[in-house]
């Protein structure tokens, strides 16, 4: 079977930067710079990026373009044994798809109800009660589903299939050349008019002005280099699926460096608008920026809102908000489905648009659980588990297998280089093999520790056993037993 190819070099990056540019960019970015030293943080951020996600985005196109193949397959080429590690990244976006996509549902409602501020002056009390009718549930006790929940979240999951179902060209490229741009629009006409309101000016000064004193805390390295493998899409099989549509011959460093410095970039812009609007809620409310700043679904749907309400021509810019965070969400959500689809296409040899209508409506149905009342809540804690112990585990996995056990650095240096303009040096190898792992495994075990001694935050334990740790290790237990009893994914499609 012919593997399917980007039709343009500029489709490829497009969607490589809006699997990259999600919701994270939007609300967790600005929040992490200002709670870690301001213009201080992008010492290290800006260190992060150079030591640790451009040579992951390198390493990953190498491997997907070299390999030809999704992770599954990837990483049975380089061992039969490790194509666990495979399956566990795609089952990672899997889980991550059918609640992502709850949040994306949540950004298509509110594009409607911005025309109109429906949140009236309690947006935190419409937001939890009117909306998502969070009522006394918990992660394990959902409710009843709601079906003014449910219909927004299917109109994502209809535009992701859709997207997935025409193929790499017709489908993601076609869609990611429409996405991409009408969101950096909707961003740069959102910063030029939020720029000019009073209080502006303040709110990023709030965000830029350098806390120096910062940089000696280790805690300010850690969110560093763990929001550039959070924002990157690196380590959860996407960019492998991505890179291996690429053609041979395809420039690897140029194309990973481009996506890297367009997502941090528009992390930056999305920075300078959020805080641009918090500075003029602040002063328009009379308290400091430090009372209203939050990050997550607190700043996209409470306090956002709020700040809309008080904006001059709201009726537009409430809406334009929403439709870039909408869109934001979209791009990212096709790039996790693609690469659930891309593995099962490598593993079965099933067409296409079979295994994405088997994907996306499998997907539909479980994702219903987060349109329950208690959905918000089952959200939080699987996405907790998820980012904090799936995502950086199976980063550092990868990068000790890559650069310890199979020594592949210096081979996948020389593909690189042999198929790029700009050719990378020794720091790659260093960076791979020694800077990144270190710092990730003191962030892992950071994280397990916290997890185990502490929980997360004042859920149950057994909650979190059943939404949080029994999820992550059922995904891994999963793939293990498929990496033992199924004909190795490198055989598929040869």
């Amino acid at each position: 079977m012919q593997r399917e190819q980007w039709g343009s070099r500029v489709g490829f990056i497009l969607a490589a930067v809006g699997s990259a540019i999600g919701l994270g960019n939007i609300w967790r970015f600005p929040y992490m710079a200002y709670e870690n030293g301001g213009g201080a943080f992008f010492i290290p951020y800006l260190f992060a990026m150079l030591t640790a996600g451009i040579p992951f985005m390198i390493m990953e196109f190498t491997l997907g373009s070299r390999m030809r193949g999704s992770a599954p397959r990837v990483f049975s080429k380089i061992s039969t044994k490790l194509e666990w590690l495979g399956w566990f990244q795609v089952f990672i976006s899997a889980v991550i798809a059918v609640y992502y996509v709850a949040v994306v549902g949540w950004s298509i409602s509110y594009i409607g109800f911005a025309f109109e501020n429906s949140w009236g002056a309690d947006a935190k009390g419409f937001f939890f009660g009117e909306y998502l009718k969070l009522g006394e549930n918990s992660p394990t006790n959902l409710g009843s589903i709601q079906t003014h929940i449910v219909i927004p979240v299917m109109i994502a999951w209809a535009i992701t299939f859709a997207a997935i179902f025409g193929g790499v060209k017709s489908g993601i490229e076609r869609a990611s050349k429409i996405m991409m741009p009408v969101l950096f629009i909707m961003v740069l006409i959102l910063i030029g008019r939020v720029i000019f309101l009073p209080g502006a000016v303040e709110g990023l000064n709030f965000l830029f002005k350098p806390d120096f004193s910062k940089i000696a805390d280790p805690k300010v390295w850690s969110a560093a280099y763990g929001q550039i493998f959070f924002t990157l899409s690196v380590g959860f099989a996407i960019m492998l699926a991505y890179s291996s549509y690429l053609p041979q011959k395809s420039d690897i460093n140029n194309n990973a460096m481009m996506t890297v410095f367009i997502n941090c970039g528009f992390s930056i812009l999305a920075g300078t608008m959020i805080f641009a609007i918090l500075g003029y809620m602040a002063q328009q409310q009379g308290v400091g920026i430090q009372d209203v700043v939050s990050d997550g679904v607190g700043l996209a749907f409470i306090t956002i809102p709020t700040a809309i309400s008080l904006l001059p021509m709201s009726e537009v810019l409430g809406p334009l908000f929403f439709i870039a965070l909408t869109v934001a969400g979209l791009s990212s959500l096709i790039s996790i489905v693609e690469a659930v689809v891309s593995a099962i296409i490598d593993k079965s040899g099933i067409q296409r648009k079979v295994v994405a209508t088997i994907v996306c409506g499998t997907g539909a149905v479980v994702s219903l659980a987060f349109t329950t009342n208690g959905g918000l809540l089952l959200l939080d804690v699987v996405d907790h588990y998820i980012n904090q112990v799936g995502i950086l585990g199976s980063c550092l996995v990868e990068l000790v297998l890559i650069g310890w056990v199979f020594k592949m650095l210096p081979q996948l240096r020389e593909h690189a280089n042999n198929v790029s303009e700009i050719t990378i040096g020794q720091w790659f190898e260093i960076c791979i093999k020694f800077v990144s792992p270190a710092i990730l495994a003191v962030i892992v075990g950071l994280n397990l520790k916290n997890v185990i001694n502490e929980g997360y935050d004042d859920y149950a334990k057994s909650d979190l056993l059943t939404a949080g740790w029994a999820v992550v290790g059922g995904i891994l237990l999963l793939a293990i037993i498929i990496n033992l009893v199924t004909k190795p994914a490198a055989s598929k499609g040869e």
